[in-house]
């Protein structure tokens, strides 16, 4: 058992139940798996759903509506899963990226309907919401979404979206008016991959394996139904579904960082140099050392914010950022030192330390990069000073 979860004050017993079941099934299920990431990962990302939809894990992904959503218990998993794949952490994620603005405000059909396809791993999820020219402003979205009787036609380009091609629906947000205040009007809406007028147009190539690419809307026309929410309120419904996300992605970084110390604490104490082995020496000592605390510091504030959130706490949204910007930027500390550690073979292709430095990168920026996330919290600070 983990002694972070056994000494820490965050965790209920079903929590410890569940770090328990998670160690058993990732070493039987998923470190077996890991080495295939770096072939098809279209393939492999499909697999991991259905595997993880199999141990019924989805439903700690998929929001279930009227019930509170178990932050801790996604951190927990998606922590588990980035220690032996990073794509699986993904599957795992995106099931629950994708659906959670329908679970908050859909209609109870429509909701009803792709949440259980979701959740039992026959329907993939994604979330679109990045484009050519906005990113973290999401104001400047440009797709837009006009009323035509009782269907909305949708026109744009989304650009960096996980699953793109692969999944079979995508929650995507875009431009239906200008408000008051002459900033945009965004809207939400649930469009199928099978709709006409809509295309995954390219595939990106990541520094590592990530089924991701660009979506283009021409003339799509999707029903007045599958609009979540009201219209104008996918400004709000994006940014309640990155603020419970946001502090998870600490949660990845962790898992990268515990895998990358544990490589490293084996790799010191087993290489010899100058006579006696790695972990002998003062310097490779120190590193360890700085290792250990940063991902214990990183941990605290990960489940800080996810046990806030939890119980009910009127704000996390500093303790998210915070988690966010410091678990991400340590753990990349915490990888970058694993491979020095291993010198030569830090470095070789296919290595367990060189695959966690190509798939720790992307965590600083995805989902709020380290810039936005240092402004949220200096703007929380003010509004609480």
């Amino acid at each position: 058992m983990d002694s972070f979860i056994t000494t820490t004050p965050f965790f209920t017993n079903e929590h410890l139940a569940l770090v328990k079941h998670l160690a058993e099934f990732t070493e039987r299920e998923i470190e077996v798996r890991a080495g295939d990431d770096e072939g098809d990962a279209d393939e492999a990302l499909r697999s991991y759903v259905l595997l993880l939809a199999e141990h019924d894990l989805l439903r700690y992904a998929v929001a279930s509506p009227g019930q509170p959503f178990d932050l801790r218990s996604f951190c927990i998993i998606r922590e588990t899963l980035s220690y032996s794949s990073s794509l699986a952490d993904l599957a795992f994620t995106l099931q629950g990226l994708g659906t959670y603005a329908i679970s908050l405000a859909a209609t109870e059909h429509v909701r009803d309907f792709w949440l259980a396809r979701a959740a039992s791993g026959r329907a993939i999820a994604a979330f679109a919401l990045t484009e050519p020219d906005a990113g973290s402003d999401v104001a400047a979205i440009k797709t837009t979404a006009r009323r035509e009787d009782e269907a909305y036609v949708i026109d744009g380009r989304k650009r960096f979206i996980s699953n793109a091609g692969v999944a079979d629906f995508y929650t995507v947000f875009a431009r239906t008016g200008t408000r008051e205040d002459g900033r945009a009007e965004i809207s939400a809406f649930i469009v199928s991959a099978r709709m006409p007028g809509f295309s995954a147009a390219e595939r990106t190539e990541m520094l590592a394996p990530h089924p991701i690419g660009e979506l283009e809307f021409k003339g799509c026309r999707v029903p007045a139904e599958d609009v979540i929410g009201a219209q104008g309120d996918g400004l709000r419904l994006s940014l309640q579904t990155l603020d419970v996300f946001r502090a998870s992605v600490g949660a990845a970084a962790c898992g990268m960082a515990r895998r990358a110390l544990d490589e490293s604490l084996l790799h010191a104490k087993s290489r010899e140099q100058f006579g006696r082995p790695l972990s002998g020496h003062q310097l490779i000592q120190e590193k360890l050392a700085d290792m250990a605390t940063e991902l214990d510091a990183a941990r605290l504030l990960v489940y800080r914010a996810a046990y806030l959130k939890d119980i009910g706490a009127e704000r996390s949204t500093r303790e998210a950022s915070e988690a966010k910007l410091f678990a991400t930027e340590a753990a990349s500390r915490i990888i970058d030192q694993a491979v020095q550690i291993h010198g030569a073979t830090g470095l070789v292709r296919g290595t367990v330390v060189e695959r966690l430095y190509r798939d720790v990168r992307a965590l600083r920026i995805y989902e709020g990069t380290s810039e936005i996330q240092r402004l949220v919290i200096a703007n929380q600070l003010l509004k609480e000073s």
